[in-house]
């Protein structure tokens, strides 16, 4: 893996949208392919890093977040172009490899938290886990590459999660805060930059708990909002 300009790469490490118009056709969760404008308005206004396109953090960037729309709207993994569907494999935090029939069956928020005192993903579907997330941060729960380690086969990377905290999480209420997460991730790539397996490491519980730090209420109802 090497920076160049993007036009020569695949287009799953080019734009998610370019990616999202190829896959008109594809199996899509909600029945029509995902609309990202609103979130890519939000990426430029907050977003900390520019890389410059075709370096290596863009390339890496942008499979990851294409990864992420396929992992999370589209239903069959032989349509995902983002990895290779028979040989992937997802772990966090050391913990067991998940495949990718695996997160369409339960979503990637039920496989990153696990069980704790402020998320269980036993009690949690695929539409009520991206749910809850979604009222926690209307405004999208952003993701951007801050820097790469190492290059490929195992490409290792910094990256950054955000989002402002302005909708209820349960039964907590809004504090309107940045709400951040800091981890590291390997990404294990074929030759045509197709994704083996990916290894997550990053604290979970820190980031509930800044999630719970708002006032409990229960009589208060709040709107939802779509996934």
């Amino acid at each position: 893996m090497s920076g160049s300009q993007s036009a020569e790469q695949p287009i799953w490490v080019q734009d998610r949208d370019t990616v999202i118009a190829k896959s008109a056709d594809n199996q899509w969760r909600y029945q029509t392919p995902p609309d990202y404008s609103r979130t890519n308005e939000f990426i430029k206004k907050e977003s900390l890093y520019s890389h410059l396109e075709g370096s290596l953090e863009a390339i890496v960037q942008n499979l990851v977040i294409t990864f992420e729309m396929e992992a999370s709207y589209k239903t069959n993994p032989q349509q995902w172009l983002s990895v290779a569907a028979d040989k992937f494999r997802m772990i966090t935090n050391g913990g067991p490899p998940h495949t990718a029939e695996d997160i369409v069956a339960v979503g990637t928020y039920n496989l990153f938290l696990g069980e704790s005192q402020h998320y269980s993903s036993r009690a949690e579907t695929f539409e009520s886990s991206a749910n809850i997330f979604t009222q926690a941060f209307p405004n999208g729960f952003l993701w951007e590459v801050i820097e790469v380690i190492s290059g490929q086969p195992n490409v290792t990377f910094k990256w950054r999660h955000w989002g402002t905290f302005s909708g209820h999480y349960k039964e907590h209420a809004p504090t309107g805060e940045t709400v951040e997460v800091v981890g590291v991730s390997i990404d294990r790539v074929t030759d045509d930059l197709k994704i083996e397996s990916l290894e997550h490491y990053f604290d979970t519980s820190s980031f509930l708990g800044k999630l719970a730090t708002g006032c409990p209420f229960h009589s208060q109802k709040s709107t939802d909002v779509t996934p």
